[in-house]
């Protein structure tokens, strides 16, 4: 599809690209109805995940005149891996995980994420959207219902302390708890959507308490902007009635069976 003037679609998407997705939908020529799915998705089992957007998908009535459906995923721990079109074809980007909307492209998230190991990437989702933001250590947006929550570590370490046995307890926060431990800076995507300067300062605020570099780029809003707004070109999958999405293990990362 070429343009996408005048068509009506639906977008289900993650709630991490929400202020861009409200953007992209508002100055689209389509009309775009949204749907946005709880931060974290990724945290479930996979069967979870791609049973929870496959039920999202499903929900979406074929009699209300939508010329796609666009998704606001990437392949993220396989949980797309089996989503089946209905009646209404699926538009998908092809990414590893949602950070390559914000890059705006596989290419331009691979070169940084090669150059700079051990970098946790903030954006207005990230930063506006955790879970627990009482504590430095935010849990999973789905609790016990995820895959560190089956592993009993989305407790608080009191909690812990209380259950395990303060021995026990820090060696689980110092060890499979404390996630931090595998990172080493923050790279805060700007999106231009809306004034970031408080979210960039607390960002910036963590990284020093942490003792991380911290540095700021300008995200990209091409990958985005044309799933919302056209050309799906190689970029992108376009999934037909009755077929469903698969992975490829390699630059392709999503294809249709």
């Amino acid at each position: 599809m070429r343009t996408v003037q005048n068509r009506k679609l639906k977008f289900i998407g993650c709630e991490i690209i929400h202020r861009e997705a409200c953007w992209l939908a508002a100055t689209s020529p389509a009309l775009v109805d949204l749907e946005f799915l709880r931060k974290g998705l990724h945290d479930l089992e996979t069967p979870d995940m791609v049973a929870r957007v496959q039920a999202a998908v499903d929900a979406v009535d074929p009699t209300a005149g939508y010329a796609a459906i666009l998704l606001g995923y990437a392949r993220c721990n396989d949980g797309l891996v089996g989503v089946t079109a209905r009646d209404i074809p699926l538009v998908v980007p092809r990414g590893h995980d949602c950070i390559t909307f914000f890059f705006g492209s596989r290419a331009a998230y691979r070169e940084y994420f090669d150059a700079h190991p051990g970098t946790y990437y903030l954006t207005t989702g990230w930063s506006e959207r955790n879970i627990d933001e009482s504590s430095d250590y935010s849990r999973p947006a789905y609790g016990k219902q995820g895959v560190m929550g089956k592993l009993g570590l989305t407790e608080s370490y009191e909690q812990m302390v209380e259950k395990y046995g303060r021995e026990n307890a820090d060696f689980l926060a110092s060890t499979v708890g404390d996630w931090r431990k595998n990172y080493s800076r923050y790279l805060y995507l700007t999106m231009g959507i809306t004034d970031e300067t408080e979210l960039i300062e607390e960002g910036r605020a963590d990284a020093a308490k942490l003792g991380w570099d911290f540095e700021v780029r300008q995200g990209n809003m091409s990958l985005l902007s044309r799933l919302f707004n056209g050309p799906w070109d190689d970029d992108f999958i376009v999934v037909p009635p009755g077929r469903r999405i698969i992975a490829r293990n390699d630059e392709r990362v999503l294809d249709v069976e």
